[in-house]
């Protein structure tokens, strides 16, 4: 268990141990969210954010036919430059 103070600005020093456990430096954000029980949950902001993106995309890379790192920057190639290259 940890233990955080909060400063009359209601700003709190996340404990050393947590900021490893989630993986957080100076500058990063943190999410914080209520689960149906009442309990507060923190998480690194930025992961939630990638996790929920892995989601959301999940498939779509095979739909479309991106199955490698070469099929990736044919479509970067084609986004940047048209279809033709140019």
């Amino acid at each position: 268990m940890n233990l955080a103070k909060i400063s009359a600005n209601g700003q709190i020093t996340v404990p050393i141990e947590i900021r490893k456990l989630l993986g957080l430096k100076s500058g990063d954000k943190i999410l914080f969210y209520q689960k149906p029980n009442g309990e507060v949950v923190i998480n690194n902001a930025s992961a939630q954010a990638i996790y929920k993106a892995q989601t959301a995309f999940s498939g779509v890379a095979e739909a479309i036919g991106v199955y490698n790192d070469d099929d990736v920057q044919a479509l970067v190639n084609e986004v940047r430059y048209g279809k033709d290259g140019q």
